[in-house]
């Protein structure tokens, strides 16, 4: 996809560069990327590198070495695994005991979203810095529309973004990949091309022969299901869909053909969209033996409305629906919501929505896991709690509001919220 005599720069002191040199002439680094389009291309999806296992090593240097994986013990999923555990074959959604089997000797830690969150945001910020035109597609990753920042920055956007990554590592600690092409979708496929630490450009000249040859796995929104569908007819790579007519991909596959033909050559209208925001706060745990008791279950709802709460209160936001989220002995998904009449991100308001819902469900079945999560968001800050005609209501969300000050001054240990807070 490059040439050494095109145009590029040190990813290290941002000098600019059009010679030969396999090093940096200005500092000696050999982090130097270099393509025909470097200075004309302003889209790009950037995404943190394994980004709880980054976190956890920033903040235990023990464990910098060590295959690191995030996420529950025994009958748990992997979150997340470092590169040196991904190395050993480790997988996100994989389960622990067989991400064990592979990598006997990782740490295994449990994952801490409030800390990552808090983590998230201050990249966030530093993007923002950057461009406003941001759509966050989780707490790790996000598209970046660049245009029109030259004036501001004194760069081309390429150079704007290696100085962003290097203000991720040097001030945040951890590393991040970033992908830069002509839209969302080349710029996705390029920040995947060399992690970790990568920077990688995909141009508008050469994205169909760069596309040709990979598999249509690699087209946006094409799953298992299309991938086989695909399969019978014959059609394995990306090549083959650029070979076809789009009536005929219409006529075959509807409207997923409309979208066969326009991806599978490189182009994509979708904007960076800023309007796209976080949907839901959620939190569940899988146990490590099946639990069918409603107490026993009550109590770990009302410890995952605890998390629900800290991750909503951390990031300002609240919810009308509370959700509950059931996962039976035999992996039959259940789903109950319920909406409450203010938007909340208090916990004792979550449980006392979610409980009865868990309560209506827990009649004798075993569960493998719960969930509860609140949706339908809006910004929320302790300040908007209003007094109300409940007198229960009242004292809980100022006893709330005391623990939370507290924690927040002297750490989440600080105080222990016990059960007998929901009554």
């Amino acid at each position: 996809m490059t040439s050494n005599a095109a145009p590029g720069f040190c990813r290290d002191c941002f000098v600019t560069t059009q010679s030969e040199e396999r090093r940096c002439i200005s500092c000696g680094s050999p982090r130097l990327v270099r393509h025909a389009e470097i200075h004309q291309l302003a889209i790009a999806h950037i995404d943190c590198d394994a980004f709880y296992a980054a976190v956890e090593k920033r903040d235990n240097p023990d464990l910098i070495d060590r295959p690191v994986i995030i996420g529950g013990r025994s009958r748990g999923v992997v979150s997340t695994a470092c590169y040196i555990a991904r190395i050993r074959g480790v997988r996100s959604a994989m389960p622990m005991f067989k991400a064990l089997k592979l990598c006997p000797e990782a740490v295994v830690v449990s994952p801490d979203i409030s800390k990552y969150s808090k983590v998230g945001k201050q990249v966030k910020d530093l993007i923002l810095a950057t461009t406003p035109l941001v759509q966050s597609i989780s707490i790790d990753e996000a598209f970046l529309d660049l245009n029109g920042t030259q004036k501001l920055h004194g760069s081309s956007p390429a150079i704007t973004l290696a100085k962003l990554i290097h203000r991720i590592e040097s001030e945040i600690g951890i590393t991040a990949s970033v992908g830069i092409a002509p839209n969302k979708f080349l710029a996705k496929i390029a920040s995947d091309l060399q992690k970790p630490r990568g920077f990688s450009v995909i141009g508008e000249t050469e994205k169909q022969i760069f596309l040709a040859t990979k598999n249509v796995s690699l087209i946006w929104g094409v799953g298992k299901a299309m991938q086989e569908t695909l399969a019978r007819d014959g059609i394995n790579t990306i090549g083959q869909l650029q070979a076809m007519e789009r009536n005929a991909l219409l006529k075959r596959y509807g409207g997923m053909g409309s979208r066969l033909y326009y991806l599978s050559r490189g182009q994509d209208i979708r904007e960076v969209d800023v309007g796209d925001e976080t949907k839901s706060v959620s939190a569940e745990t899988t146990f490590d033996v099946d639990i069918s008791d409603f107490e026993d279950l009550d109590a770990i709802l009302w410890e995952l409305a605890e998390k629900v709460s800290r991750r909503a209160k951390a990031q300002g936001l609240a919810g009308t629906t509370v959700s509950l989220k059931l996962k039976t002995k035999n992996f039959k998904s259940l789903s109950r919501a319920t909406t409450i009449g203010r938007p909340t991100a208090l916990a004792h308001r979550i449980y006392d929505a979610a409980s009865p819902l868990l309560k209506r469900e827990a009649t004798g079945d075993a569960f493998r896991l719960i969930g509860v999560g609140i949706s339908h968001l809006s910004t929320w800050d302790d300040t908007m709690v209003e007094n109300t005609l409940d007198q229960r209501e009242n004292t809980l969300t100022k006893a709330e509001l005391a623990i939370d000050a507290i924690r927040n001054r002297f750490g989440r240990d600080a105080v222990t919220k016990g059960r007998g807070l929901k009554t």
